[in-house]
């Protein structure tokens, strides 16, 4: 069964990053990094708004818009806290990145529901990647529990490292509407970026609605198995069991966003 998030309680987001934690509230951004020197360091601010509560009723847009408002919050925090690594901040990561986009240009030679699909598979692999080199995965974990933690009023070393809110429950529905939408696009005859980006951020609608949808019927058997590609992605590859030491910087981003936010 899975457990709304307690009224008295702020509804947090986080992204891991490789060397810390970005934690999100409904206003503001707080981050906390451990620098090489094995410094603690902090910083907070207040989120952008572009536009994510006037748009809270409107699907399809709503998703989208949160999610660019969570982008944009990136360049805020590297310039408040150069020394946070950010999860692509990887040569190795960008190179696979780069190999990934010609593999599936020549994949898409193959017309097909199948070779999108394959595609939009392909196009996971820089994710993977960066989520097993280094401490990201271990970060990921922190992410989970120290939010978890707070939501239950418990230590975060004794949460869950998997967590019902990530974001890898977006992976499935927006692989296959990502897929669906690409066969459809070249039927009709569409080529080029606009019909692409068209396609991404209608994917992206599609796979936030379907978050949101599990969210508000969290104990139904579809709702189940639609999380379990997430939850496998995040037992297997996606999370590690942290350190005290990493789970300290966990705690100090989550004591920073509730001082920001008032939420002490």
């Amino acid at each position: 069964m899975t457990a709304p998030v307690p009224e008295d309680k702020l509804r947090l987001g986080g992204m891991a990053l490789r060397n810390g934690l970005l934690v999100h509230g409904p206003t503001h951004w707080a981050a906390a990094v451990r620098t090489d020197a094995g410094e603690l360091k902090v910083a907070s601010g207040r989120k952008p708004d572009l536009g994510g509560r006037a748009s809270e009723r409107l699907p399809g847009i709503r998703g989208v818009v949160k999610l660019a408002e969570a982008m944009a919050v990136i360049p805020l925090v590297k310039r408040a806290l150069p020394e946070a690594r950010l999860p692509m901040q990887d040569l190795k990561t960008l190179g696979t990145m780069g190999a990934a986009a010609l593999g599936g240009q020549a994949i898409r030679r193959s017309p097909g529901v199948g070779a999108e699909a394959a595609v939009a598979l392909v196009s996971l692999a820089p994710a993977l990647l960066a989520l097993r080199s280094g401490d990201l995965a271990a970060y990921h974990g922190v992410e989970h529990k120290a939010i978890a933690g707070y939501e239950e009023g418990a230590d975060a070393a004794d949460a869950d490292k998997e967590h019902d809110r990530c974001g890898s429950h977006l992976v499935a529905p927006m692989l296959t509407a990502a897929a669906v939408g690409n066969v459809a696009m070249r039927r009709a005859g569409l080529r080029g970026p606009a019909a692409e980006a068209a396609v991404g951020l209608g994917s992206a609608a599609v796979a936030v609605e379907v978050f949101a949808w599990g969210e508000r019927h969290p104990n139904s058997a579809l709702t189940r198995m639609l999380r379990r590609p997430g939850f496998e992605i995040q037992r297997v590859i996606g999370t590690r069991e942290p350190t005290a030491e990493q789970l300290e910087v966990g705690k100090a981003a989550l004591a920073e966003i509730l001082r920001v936010e008032g939420g002490e």
